[in-house]
């Protein structure tokens, strides 16, 4: 039986796989032009198939220890690793530009006047009826809602127990819908 050839692909790999440079040369040279060339025939442009090439031959650099001779040829090895790049770069290149008249990207219409003095006379009304508040309810309702602090935040902001925001809360709320009604309640949360 004759020796393994030291320059077969297969060998070649396996001696990449320890960083023999040397090895990798010779890989190179014998593939760096055929996977260019691999890569015009499928319809890249010279510079993305010389592009996909370079890379290929890195990813052999640093997958070397990755090839099993037993499930596929070295060539195989490598020409696979080359089409699953192809295929990176048309998915790349094959999303659509977004659309500038996409109606998602478009502004929201101003509002008109009776939807500008309605918002108006909304806030109004939920001043007039926070300070209609006593202080206590007042204060816990602002931390809450308008600074966005969690009940256990208000708690340690203010230095009382949890329940207590949470009973303050709850009445504050309760309050607020005797005062401003159901009607203005569900125009705050219309968004």
């Amino acid at each position: 039986m004759l020796d393994p050839d030291p320059l077969d692909d297969v060998n070649l790999l396996l001696r990449i796989a320890k960083q023999d440079k040397q090895a990798f040369s010779i890989l190179f040279d014998r593939y760096a032009l055929k996977l260019k060339a691999f890569m015009m025939r499928s319809g890249m442009s010279g510079e993305d198939a010389d592009e996909i090439a370079q890379d290929v031959m890195v990813s052999v650099w640093r997958k070397a220890h990755l090839y099993d001779p037993a499930k596929a040829g070295a060539a195989t090895w490598i020409y696979t690793i080359a089409r699953n790049r192809r295929i990176d770069v048309l998915r790349k290149h094959a999303r659509p530009a977004p659309d500038p008249d996409d109606p998602l990207f478009q502004p929201d219409p101003l509002p008109g006047g009776r939807e500008v003095m309605s918002a108006q006379e909304t806030q109004d009304a939920v001043r007039l009826a926070l300070h209609a508040l006593p202080a206590d309810q007042r204060q816990v309702l602002i931390c809450a809602y308008f600074d966005g602090l969690s009940h256990g935040e208000v708690a340690n902001k203010l230095d009382l127990p949890l329940g207590t925001v949470k009973s303050r809360i709850r009445l504050a709320c309760k309050a607020m819908r005797g005062i401003l009604g159901e009607d203005r309640l569900a125009d705050l949360y219309d968004d």
